[in-house]
């Protein structure tokens, strides 16, 4: 006769059929808020410490020991007893340490500002975000405990949760990175997080465990870790705004963007992840930053005609508007549609006077057919312009995309100091293994600006009239004009896709540059 075969029967576990489902639920809660944690974490470490890949390294390397940490006290906490409570009040500990570090946030990321850019975001990161990570690791560990009494089924149980906190972890992934980052300040999406973990806390305590002292010591927890969240986010709204106006203060995936304007009303700023990119004169309509008219002027002045421009890069649209009033046909490709908005409402940019791109530069520079006498790449991470663009297959998709006599203006931060001028030579480096001729203009201050042209010969800058420029700032640009420095390819190394190293060996100067530009609204 056949022999039958018996399937394992779902253990006995004692715990009900909704409160078993809840557990699972729970499971794939705690996965989304964890994935929410790591990614927003780096969004609001990234005003301070930049997007490179070191705060991305100390995220995802914090996030990790978290969990390791986690799962082994999860483990170790449920052998000792099982009693879901426990799981619950960790999960409740963590809602608390987040509201705390929403608290906290500002005065320890400052803190960490004294560090060097890799330890300093790894200290932050640690300080801010290993407690709370730890504490929801506990719930897969915990929750496997509390579901198996049988060895027949552990196995089956241990895939269940583990894919049900993974999915769970999917989707926090997507709605952080594609639905609440551009919709939310990051300070409110992480005490929400908070208030997920509280409900989700509340919800048991209410349902499953009706003890009065522990709903009493639970309610407690709430308010204290509520009141620490709201200061958090009453905090972080109104930091930078003791000495200004704040006009505008929008979130987005690319940071957050905001607008000051003095009390007078005569000089108003733009910001990105609290570091300043423009100040502007709204009563001249002017701008008050050098690298606006240097990036005019020089496409102009080593251009024998100008009629078509491509301008990558908007930031509030005052070079791409003044050359649009000259005449010129302008296409601008910016990567945050956010930004177009900030430009017109506050920075006189219209529009409908250019080609209006959202696209990433160098996507659209491969996927344009479009030839111009400039490109202006003007593209920039708060502190730095984004490496994928500063490579040299980079630069050979512009060339391809240039008039037989047109010109490449960069403008980037950089010093020809000793020991802090890797990135300047390095992109001389590159920019000649691309084009025959450069020229490089330096401020002194930070700003350096690359010409680079298809031109066999370079000449000088033909004669310029400053008189548009602001009379605050019309010295600095006539130096910035007039100091040329030549290229020393042999101290850097050519930068490339594969190997673009600059983000390590520039670690310093860029943290410098993020320090000076943090430090100046600060003091203003």
């Amino acid at each position: 006769m056949p022999v039958k075969k018996h399937r394992p029967t779902a253990p006995k576990t004692g715990l009900s059929r909704g409160l078993r489902r809840y557990l699972y639920f729970t499971a794939a809660a705690t996965g989304a808020i964890i994935l929410i944690v790591e990614i927003l974490g780096a969004k609001m470490l990234s005003p301070f410490f930049g997007a490179s890949h070191f705060v991305w390294t100390a995220q995802i390397a914090v996030t990790l020991v978290s969990l390791a940490a986690g799962y082994s006290f999860g483990g170790w906490l449920a052998d000792r007893s099982p009693k879901l409570h426990r799981l619950y009040y960790c999960i409740l500990l963590a809602g608390l340490y987040l509201c705390l570090a929403v608290a906290a946030f500002q005065p320890m990321a400052y803190f960490c500002l004294q560090f060097d850019l890799a330890i300093g975001s790894a200290l932050a990161s640690f300080a801010l975000f290993f407690v709370p990570l730890t504490l929801l690791a506990v719930t897969g560990p915990f929750a496997i405990r509390a579901l198996t009494q049988s060895t027949q089924t552990v196995g089956a149980q241990v895939g269940r949760v583990s894919a049900i906190s993974t999915l769970g972890s999917v989707l926090g992934a997507v709605a952080i990175g594609y639905l609440i980052i551009p919709r939310a300040p990051n300070t409110v999406t992480m005490f929400a997080s908070a208030l997920v973990l509280f409900l989700i806390v509340g919800t048991y305590f209410l349902l499953w465990n009706r003890r009065s002292k522990t709903i009493l010591q639970t309610g407690a927890t709430l308010t204290i870790a509520s009141i620490a969240g709201l200061v958090g986010i009453r905090t972080e709204t109104h930091s930078n705004t003791a000495n200004f106006k704040e006009l505008a203060r929008r979130n987005s995936n690319f940071g957050l963007m905001q607008v000051l304007e003095s009390l007078d009303g005569t000089t108003r700023y733009y910001l990105n992840d609290l570091l300043r990119q423009n100040i502007y004169d709204p009563n001249t309509q002017q701008s008050l930053t050098i690298f606006t008219y240097m990036l005019h002027y020089l496409a102009k002045a080593y251009t024998e005609k100008l009629e078509t421009t491509l301008v990558i890069g908007l930031g509030v649209g005052i070079v791409p508007r003044q050359l649009a009033e000259e005449g010129v046909q302008v296409d601008v490709v910016e990567i945050n549609p956010q930004v177009a908005d900030i430009a017109r409402d506050f920075f006189h940019f219209n529009p409908a006077k250019v080609n209006l791109h959202i696209d990433d530069g160098r996507h659209f520079l491969h996927t344009t057919s479009r030839q111009y006498d400039a490109i202006l790449l003007d593209a920039f991470l708060g502190d730095s312009s984004p490496a994928h663009l500063m490579t040299q297959e980079c630069f050979q998709d512009i060339k391809s995309k240039l008039q037989p006599q047109g010109v490449l203006v960069i403008n980037c931060f950089g010093y020809f100091l000793p020991k802090k001028d890797f990135f300047v030579h390095s992109l001389a480096k590159t920019l000649l293994e691309v084009f025959p001729t450069l020229r490089i203009h330096d401020s002194g201050r930070g700003n350096v600006f690359f010409v680079a042209s298809t031109q066999p010969n370079l000449n000088l800058p033909r004669t310029t009239d400053f008189s548009r420029v602001h009379q605050k700032i019309q010295s600095a640009v006539q130096t910035t004009w007039h100091n040329i420095v030549d290229p020393a390819p042999h101290r850097g190394i050519l930068l490339r896709d594969d190997y673009n190293p600059v983000e390590y060996y520039d670690a310093a100067v860029r943290e410098a540059i993020r320090k000076d530009l943090a430090s100046d609204m600060q003091t203003r």
